[in-house]
């Protein structure tokens, strides 16, 4: 499974390029602030395992005004180096490796300074 390039941005990870892309429209349920925040990351010049991440919180797009968060390029970098810690392979064929973060676990990559989320007021 490839990320299109449609849409997808570069990044440069310790001399390694790889793309990256939240999904354009939400999902039903990522909509309805049933599911989480995702984005995908995998290497730009070849194929391989994809990696998919999951964030404790709703889309800015979500029609129920969930917390949100904006995905910074310096968010990207910190995943992309604790899931290859984590045992991800970029270069491994296969299904997609899912790392779900949490709080904690954004703390923890943001150099201990707390995620700042969003509620955005209610659409109609």
């Amino acid at each position: 499974m490839a990320i299109p390039k449609k849409g997808s941005r570069l990044i440069t990870v310790d001399g390694t390029v790889f793309r990256w892309r939240v999904r354009h429209k939400p999902t039903y349920c990522q909509g309805n602030s049933w599911g989480p925040m995702t984005f995908a990351v995998e290497l730009a010049g070849a194929s391989g395992r994809v990696l998919l991440v999951s964030l404790p919180c709703s889309r800015p797009d979500a029609w129920w005004g969930e917390r949100t968060m904006a995905i910074w390029p310096a968010l990207v970098t910190a995943t992309i180096r604790t899931a290859l810690n984590h045992g991800w392979d970029p270069q491994q064929a296969g299904n997609a490796y899912e790392l779900a973060l949490t709080d904690e676990d954004l703390t923890e990559l943001m150099n201990d300074q707390a995620p700042v989320y969003d509620v955005p007021l209610m659409r109609r």
